[in-house]
């Protein structure tokens, strides 16, 4: 019997325990140009990496978070973040009651569409929700007064600014890493391993390089002893016509 397109179930939107849908996308693109999602992705990708092997860190971004119960409207998606003491493990939205806090790091990459709004509105947000620190990088150098600024939560619940280090980094407490541009890129440097974070991808490239490097070294080592041994060789024949 053919099958009656009138009844085929209806697919409804996820919703949480008491039916409340609250939307998993803004309609807002991952980032403004090639160059932002660059930016974004690298650093989510190191930031990640490192916090691999820790159950309790969670890294994510262009994820949308809620802080009121009810409010589906009310939300805020930053480019980047990490929260600590949560689970590690897969998310459709961030309900902050539901996981007990707000993220502990909030990392934005602003635009020519978006700096106005992360300088204003979003950092007034995260400062509200009680983001420990806020990050904003602006790979264009035309929108911050700095490329590169970051602010830290206070006992009053405000913003101040992080002052720079003798090399133009920016720390984060929070995260025991230091943020500095390298090239139109943020890099991450942990201070007490002496370890800039790298990408899956980069760390793949060096690894290669390191392989190639030792299996050219190697050639070099066997070819030398290839050519001692001939020139031993060479000697003990002339030794030998020199006795005879």
């Amino acid at each position: 019997m053919a099958s009656d397109k009138s009844t085929k179930p209806i697919q409804y939107a996820p919703t949480d325990d008491e039916g409340i849908y609250y939307p998993e996308s803004d309609g807002k693109p991952l980032a403004e140009t090639d160059l932002h999602r660059i930016v974004i992705v690298n650093t989510y990708q190191k930031l990640e990496a490192y916090y691999e092997d820790r159950d309790d860190v969670y890294v994510s971004g262009n994820l949308l978070i809620y802080d009121v119960p009810g409010k589906t409207r009310r939300s805020i998606s930053p480019d980047v973040m990490v929260v600590f003491g949560i689970e590690k493990k897969r998310r459709r939205t961030y309900k902050i009651w539901e996981e007990g806090k707000a993220p502990d790091f909030v990392m934005e990459v602003t635009s020519r569409s978006t700096y106005k709004n992360d300088l204003r509105k979003k950092k007034t947000r995260y400062a509200h929700i009680g983001v420990r620190e806020y990050f904003l990088y602006d790979p264009e150098r035309s929108y911050l007064s700095d490329s590169l600024i970051g602010f830290r939560l206070n006992e009053d619940g405000k913003y101040d600014a992080i002052p720079s280090s003798q090399d133009n980094g920016i720390l984060s407490a929070v995260l025991g890493i230091e943020f500095s541009i390298q090239g139109d890129d943020v890099g991450l440097y942990v201070p007490t391993s002496e370890q800039w974070l790298q990408t899956p991808a980069e760390k793949a490239q060096q690894e290669a390089q390191a392989r190639q490097q030792e299996a050219q070294a190697r050639q070099r080592a066997e070819a030398e002893v290839a050519r001692l041994r001939a020139e031993i060789e060479r000697l003990k024949e002339e030794q030998q016509k020199y006795e005879n």
